[in-house]
């Protein structure tokens, strides 16, 4: 099966309709294509560069553009709008950089090619995704399929929410203490500890070191930037190794071990509900859906579980040896299965879940409050001390 042309990034330049000039960066399969996407947006493409393909390459859909397109289609198709028209309005409500993905998504459907296969030709969608639109065109409800794709990116984005509001939060708070304390130790330290060293009233010890350290970083400020844009850098670059560090850490904190568990199980049960609402398999679905969770000890227990049912073993026990899994989680599982109605269970599951984030990232943050105040004492109190001490200390002696 052949792929359609990968996306290169291209510098151009081009005219505006109301005759000024618009310079950007923009991935396009070739010139001719760019050209054509600018066109559409009442540009003349004036001049372009290629550049290399690790400045700017093909990248994933993101969700919320997963999301809208899912529901536009689902809107559409299920009003009988034929697939090829829906794609094309479809494109125009995500975002510029998918745009061209999803045009030449509507030019191989409209070529004949199947939708799932030209979803996977056109690149940037998951194989969850792949997988729930190959079995709704078997079924021909692929409208349905693109409804509860919608409803579970929905999920997912309400869950990143959350997990971006909870390490934002500490970020500012301790970027804020940070750079507050650079300020006292290269200005209010050295100039209050200079003014009592030059008075002649000795210092302590670590008045001493973090004036110093102010000295020495206000001397050398070009280097200290420099060495802080090297360590900027070398995050961006190691950025999947420290979030790998991160993840393992949170998995160990209390508190925020059951915030990270509940959104993999969120993740998880909403991966469940659309692909067992597509007809998908229980087995294929749970091969999918444990690709979808990176929680070690629950990635491990559902894998298992998937393997010993493929070998012949019974849902409903196997369910109650994931113990990664609450009771109250693995008894509705069971009791959906005696009834035949598990992929009411896994959606209600997915949006139960949901809900837990929420509750359980409101705990973590009025936690974290208490614990950032003595974070940002340890910062900037150790810096007034150094400087209270020796005040102090002229005071009691009658100075």
């Amino acid at each position: 099966m052949s792929r359609a042309p990968s996306l290169n990034p291209f510098l151009f330049i081009a005219a505006k309709p109301t005759g000024g000039r618009s310079m950007g960066v923009r991935q396009a399969r070739s010139e001719r294509a760019l050209a054509e996407a600018l066109r559409r947006e009442k540009m003349v493409l004036l001049r372009t560069w290629k550049l290399p393909g690790f400045l700017g390459g093909e990248r994933e859909l993101t969700l919320k553009d997963h999301a809208e397109l899912d529901s536009q289609l689902a809107q559409l198709l299920s009003r009988g709008v034929p697939l090829v028209e829906a794609l094309e309005v479809a494109a125009s409500v995500v975002t510029e950089a998918s745009r061209d993905r999803i045009d030449r998504l509507r030019e191989q459907v409209s070529a004949g090619r199947g939708f799932a296969d030209a979803c996977k030709a056109a690149g940037g969608f998951d194989i969850v995704t792949i997988a729930v639109y190959r079995a709704a065109e078997r079924t021909g409800d692929l409208a349905g399929a693109c409804e509860r794709l919608a409803v579970g990116a929905r999920r997912q984005l309400s869950v990143r929410g959350k997990a971006a509001t909870l390490m934002i939060y500490p970020a500012i708070v301790l970027t804020i203490s940070i750079l507050v304390g650079i300020g006292m130790i290269t200005v209010i330290v050295p100039m209050i500890a200079g003014a009592l060293q030059d008075a002649g009233r000795p210092l302590p010890w670590f008045t001493i070191m973090l004036m110093n350290t102010g000295l020495f970083i206000r001397a050398n400020w070009l280097w200290f930037l420099t060495g802080v844009a090297a360590a900027a850098i070398m995050a961006i670059l190691g950025r999947k190794e420290i979030v790998a560090v991160l993840a393992r850490v949170a998995r160990r904190v209390p508190l925020l071990k059951d915030v990270v568990l509940a959104q993999e199980s969120a993740r998880f049960f909403s991966v469940m509900a659309a692909m067992t609402r597509s007809g998908i398999p229980l087995a294929d679905a749970l091969g999918v859906g444990v690709r979808a969770i990176g929680h070690p000890k629950l990635h491990h227990d559902l894998d298992r579980l998937r393997q010993r049912l493929i070998e012949g073993g019974v849902l409903r026990t196997l369910i109650d040896q994931v113990e990664s899994m609450p009771m109250a989680t693995r008894r509705l599982l069971i009791a959906a299965d005696r009834a035949g109605d598990l992929e009411a269970a896994f959606d209600a599951l997915a949006s139960d879940y949901t809900e837990e984030v929420d509750r359980r990232t409101e705990r973590l943050l009025a936690a974290l409050e208490p614990l950032l105040i003595v974070v940002l004492f340890l910062i900037i109190g150790t810096l007034i001390l150094s400087i209270m001490i020796p005040l102090m200390g002229i005071a009691s002696s009658g100075l």
